[in-house]
């Protein structure tokens, strides 16, 4: 890219004065210079206002207090306020690399590509590195029939024409949850992704955060999945749709059995996504396992 177009970054926070400086810090170290931060307070009871001020004569950082209103609000208000061409996102307890944006950024010389994403690294509540696998395969182009069965974006990765959000709209405030995965399929309909084969986000494991609800995490998963197909009935075919229900049953019950040692409720999950789609080798390989495990029990 010839130039370098401006880029909002969103940071919506509630309660993390002890990560927040050093996401904020990891975004102003970009080798790519021409950005703005917009530091959405959604009403923190914490010492993030102290933590702020630190930032006060900063040009780059607009800080912006609010009641609290969730993380979807707290996004849009972000959204709105943003001046850049190009928008990007970073949680405020996790962390840039600093090429981000230098390696993505050269990603949109096609108008069509509305979403450049890339991989995640891994870190503790004290910034050490964790080994991890990346959980999903990654796509490029038109990836509606990939992203209707696994949400593959990792959100902090995300960086988004301010053109997707004219055409598509921002994030349904309406959803506590999986807000993201709604708007990469509603973007995935009219733009192209492209995946970017690099780790330019450190995403923070900690005891208690909000992904380790994985209960409604799936309820709104569903929610998710069932508003797409109503707003988009021609978008897929039957069979893709049905892939899709099997596999969210499939995924949660196998989850449920994880982390609660629990036999029934997954079986029955595992069964119903099954009856959407009995070809789908990974609803018998899930069977299997869960037999299995209770066999050893």
């Amino acid at each position: 890219m010839d130039r370098e177009p401006l880029v909002s970054v969103v940071i919506a926070t509630y309660n993390m004065g002890q990560y927040l400086p050093e996401a904020i810090d990891s975004v102003l170290f970009q080798t790519w210079k021409n950005l703005e931060i917009i530091v959405v307070d959604d009403g923190s009871t914490d010492d993030t206002p102290r933590k702020m001020k630190s930032f006060a004569d900063n040009s780059r950082v607009r800080y912006i207090s609010t009641e609290n209103r969730g993380q979807p609000r707290a996004k849009n208000r972000g959204i709105h306020e943003a001046a850049g061409e190009f928008i990007a996102f970073c949680d405020a307890d996790d962390l840039w690399t600093p090429d981000k944006l230098q390696l993505q950024m050269e990603y949109f010389s096609d108008p069509g590509v509305g979403v450049v994403y890339s991989d995640v690294s891994y870190i503790d509540n004290l910034g050490s590195p964790l080994i991890k696998a990346q959980p999903y395969k990654r796509h490029s182009g038109n990836v509606t029939k990939h992203l209707i069965i696994k949400n593959f974006v990792p959100f902090g990765t995300a960086v988004i024409r301010k053109s997707c959000v004219d055409n598509d709209g921002c994030f349904d405030e309406n959803l506590p949850m999986g807000i993201d995965w709604d708007l990469w399929l509603r973007y995935s309909i009219n733009w192209k992704f492209l995946y970017v084969p690099r780790r330019t986000y450190k995403y923070r494991v900690w005891p208690g955060q909000m992904s380790r609800n994985y209960r409604g995490r799936y309820e709104n998963a569903f929610l998710v999945l069932n508003k797409f197909i109503k707003n988009n009935p021609e978008a897929l075919p039957e069979h893709t749709l049905a892939r899709a229900k099997s596999d969210m049953y499939i995924s949660r019950g196998m989850h449920i059995a994880a982390a609660e040692n629990a036999f029934s409720e997954p079986l029955k999950d595992i069964i119903t996504g099954m009856k959407y789609d009995w070809r789908y080798t990974f609803g018998w390989k899930s069977l299997a396992k869960l037999l299995l495990n209770r066999a050893r029990s």
